[in-house]
């Protein structure tokens, strides 16, 4: 089982990473949930339970992440690729993925959770 987690965990930073380095996230924009990963990658340690608080690039990457979702357009594909990630990556646990925002001192309009519906998301 922990192997099977520590391979998860790998496999996510190698796709974040990639994605990062292949499609920088624009400036005041969030276009694909490619930008959303690689603003959050630093997150995923804390996000499957192995690390005791998010890291401060994780907290810069949600504040960043925060911030460039400046449009409705733009939180509601933010929320729509959050809520995708947190119900479907395996390893990751939804209590800690929806509190992150809070422990980096981010006020966002909607739970990270496979239930938000995101098209009310403004």
């Amino acid at each position: 089982m922990a192997a099977r987690r520590a391979y998860a965990a790998a496999t996510l930073v190698l796709l974040a990473a990639a994605l990062v380095l292949s499609a920088a996230p624009a400036e005041g924009a969030v276009s694909s949930c490619g930008q959303v990963i690689g603003y959050i990658a630093p997150c995923l340690t804390y996000a499957m339970g192995n690390a005791p608080k998010p890291s401060g690039n994780c907290c810069s990457g949600v504040q960043s992440l925060n911030s460039a979702a400046a449009s409705a357009a733009d939180r509601q594909t933010t929320c729509n690729c959050l809520k995708q990630r947190a119900g479907g990556v395996g390893g990751l646990r939804p209590d800690l993925i929806a509190g992150i925002p809070g422990k980096c001192n981010v006020k966002i309009p909607y739970a990270i959770s496979p239930n938000t519906d995101c098209s009310k998301v403004h």
